[in-house]
């Protein structure tokens, strides 16, 4: 009697803590076993376990290190490495060989807050609540962003090469984790952007706006700026003292 052993290909595959957040329920530990049906890039396999490629800094196969098209082999040891502040990213790495030319965020509306926030410092951020998914990848891809989401399915779209998966419940917090995150530090340019459509404000004359000033605004202040976009007047009121507080409260450097 002839007895055939089958022989299954696999995978060890090592994660750190870091991403256990985002894992599979039945994949919590930090060596996964993983099974080789089929020749697959290390991207999806990575994926296919809950962890979206925008969170990864390094994959080490064989102490090698590989990009995310690498296909593994049978009994391979894979080391994922997570992203570690800073992170730029204007240099070009194994995983990202093509970096971007400067910061640039676009938002999902499940963080939709945070964008305010950025804005707030002068830091690009597009944004609106009626943004679909495509909406945010053709962004992300005609404008070269940051997507900045708490959506794992839209992390995971091929689009996108830089992203983040917003860990923080509250704004201000997650205000913070961005900039820690990408190492920005400022000091920032505190008021010089639209927090209605993003665009940068424009100083204008007092006399060409007065017809649409309250008569308190008129009596106290002189300096006023605009949007060329939308057409919002800003000055420095109560709600200019209540946003710089915010933002000191945060330990932001903010540019006077």
């Amino acid at each position: 009697m002839i007895v055939f052993k089958i022989i299954m290909l696999q995978l060890k595959i090592i994660f750190p803590e870091e991403f256990n957040c985002f894992k599979r329920r039945n994949n919590k530990g930090l060596e996964i076993v993983y099974p080789l049906k089929s020749k697959t890039s290390i991207k999806n396999i990575i994926e296919s376990l809950g962890v979206p490629h925008t969170e990864i800094g390094k994959i080490v196969a064989a102490d090698k290190e590989v990009d995310f098209n690498y296909i593994p082999a049978n009994s391979q040891n894979i080391t994922v490495l997570p992203i570690i502040p800073p992170f730029d990213v204007t240099m070009p790495s194994v995983l990202r060989p093509k970096p971007l030319q400067k910061i640039r965020f676009i938002v999902d509306v499940n963080v939709g807050k945070l964008a305010l926030l950025l804005r707030m410092l002068g830091l690009d951020a597009e944004y609106s609540p009626k943004f679909s998914d495509k909406d945010i990848l053709s962004f992300c891809q005609k404008e070269k962003r940051i997507v900045l989401s708490k959506d794992i399915g839209l992390l995971e779209c091929k689009q996108i090469i830089f992203g983040r998966h917003v860990r923080a419940i509250y704004p201000d917090d997650q205000l913070s984790e961005v900039l820690d995150l990408f190492g920005i530090k400022g000091p920032f340019k505190f008021f010089s952007r639209c927090l209605r459509c993003n665009n940068n404000l424009s100083l204008v004359n007092k006399k060409d706006i007065l017809h649409r000033l309250e008569p308190k605004t008129k009596k106290y202040f002189n300096r006023f700026k605009i949007c060329p976009q939308c057409n919002q007047i800003y000055w420095r009121g109560s709600h200019y003292e209540k946003m710089k507080d915010r933002l000191l409260k945060s330990g932001v450097n903010i540019l006077k």
